[in-house]
């Protein structure tokens, strides 16, 4: 009988879009970044942004801040370095340009009016109160830019000041309701940390953190897999992490759910769609399950 990784791998070879296939190999193939920064390359336009779908859920060929900082997710998770690369030198331009960004609320748009003339679901649909305001992706944005930037621009000027207005909106806030919000903080933290900032409360930070997150997942880990709820590999992939051990049971108790609700052609459950009558989301469902499989088998690898 085949093993749960093997099943995976299986799974991700014949059905992963080109960029998934380059983050397998770099996690569990002694892959290099640089195919994967290859692949992800073909989604990034003139301007720097990203689109064409790198969020499976939003076809929008244009540049949003969504799909850019989906970029940005890929960069962290490969942990790339190199700043003059022209992808990151093209994020940076990008966000250089205030660009979809909103100047009342010093914020980049969650929800871009482009998106609504391709398929998109619903949740990416720009509509009449136009975009939320909850440092979605913000606050990962502002990251990427203290990590990335010349300390000496404008641009990581502009970041330093909406990272600190990100904290203090976190300590007003907490707890929250939002999983993606938090993912955005979470990310902000991260480049902070690399970059060895002292403009923020480090261990305040991280306090608020934790605290937003074991709020976050939700202890009915029958629902994890059934329906759309936060599970602890949302925010874990390794023992590393800081929020391993407040989250440790219902870390193991995803650990024993993932054997169960694995397919029989090794790929996983996607738990939610899009309420609108596109039938690309069908297509979305197929790119995100190689995706979540690779952090699935992430999670089971470094939460040993």
């Amino acid at each position: 009988m085949m093993s749960i990784f093997e099943k995976t791998r299986s799974f991700v070879y014949r059905y992963a879009r080109p960029l998934d296939l380059s983050r397998w190999q770099f996690h569990f193939e002694n892959g290099s970044k640089e195919t994967v920064m290859n692949a992800l390359s073909y989604y990034q336009n003139e301007d720097g942004g990203f689109g064409y779908a790198l969020e499976p859920d939003c076809w929008n060929p244009n540049s949003t801040p969504i799909a850019t900082w989906f970029a940005t997710e890929v960069l962290r998770e490969i942990g790339w370095k190199d700043a003059t690369h022209p992808i990151v030198e093209g994020i940076l331009r990008y966000l250089e340009s205030s660009a979809d960004f909103d100047e009342v609320h010093q914020q980049w748009l969650n929800v871009v009016p482009t998106n609504n003339d391709h398929p998109h679901a619903t949740w990416w649909t720009y509509g009449d109160g136009g975009s939320e305001f909850k440092y979605n992706p913000t606050a990962s944005l502002a990251g990427f830019i203290i990590r990335y930037a010349d300390p000496k621009s404008a641009l990581y000027q502009k970041g330093v000041s909406i990272a600190k207005e990100a904290f203090a909106f976190l300590e007003a806030s907490i707890p929250f309701d939002e999983q993606h919000v938090t993912t955005c903080f979470c990310n902000l933290y991260d480049d902070c940390i690399v970059s060895k900032v002292s403009f923020l409360d480090m261990s305040k930070f991280a306090e608020l953190l934790r605290k937003q997150v074991k709020h976050c997942i939700n202890p009915n880990y029958d629902l994890w897999f059934a329906e759309y709820h936060t599970k602890p590999s949302d925010f874990i992939l390794s023992k590393d992490s800081m929020f391993y051990e407040d989250n440790k049971e219902l870390l193991l108790q995803e650990r024993e759910l993932l054997q169960q609700y694995q397919s029989e052609d090794g790929g996983f459950p996607v738990t939610w769609q899009w309420w609108t009558d596109y039938p690309e989301q069908h297509i979305a469902t197929a790119w995100w399950r190689p995706y979540f499989a690779i952090r699935n088998m992430l999670f089971l690898e470094n939460t040993i």
